[in-house]
């Protein structure tokens, strides 16, 4: 057995509520726990634990990502669900936000409440 083999995912909110709504309501993940210093979500068979802080200061890079089986499908359901997708300047993208690397993926992005950015990636 590998030594650290089971990882817990962490991201911090300055905005509990909000973090949780759109964590567990969102993006549909099963709430484990809101406890005085982080929310706690089932991610897979791992864990994401949201910390509770006073400032967050979002990384200019994606924090956190999931592959998907089909992206333009998970867009239009999470678009419905009021997520905006990101376009930027210096990417090639399509209208829904998807850039293609020819012959590896395609990836989309999209920022939680204290502005982490996320993504979908679909090999």
């Amino acid at each position: 057995m590998q030594l650290l083999s089971k990882p817990i995912f962490m991201l911090a909110t300055a905005n509990p509520d909000q973090a949780r709504d759109f964590y567990e309501n969102t993006l549909q993940l099963p709430c484990l726990g809101d406890q005085f210093w982080a929310l706690s979500f089932q991610l897979g068979d791992n864990i994401l634990r949201i910390q509770k802080v006073e400032q967050v200061v979002a990384p200019p890079y994606t924090a956190l990502g999931w592959e998907v089986d089909d992206i333009e499908k998970t867009i239009h359901e999470l678009q419905e669900r009021n997520v905006v997708f990101e376009q930027y300047e210096q990417i090639p993208q399509d209208e829904l936000g998807i850039m293609t690397i020819p012959g590896q993926a395609k990836v989309a992005w999209f920022k939680d409440p204290d502005g982490h950015t996320l993504s979908l990636t679909e090999s």
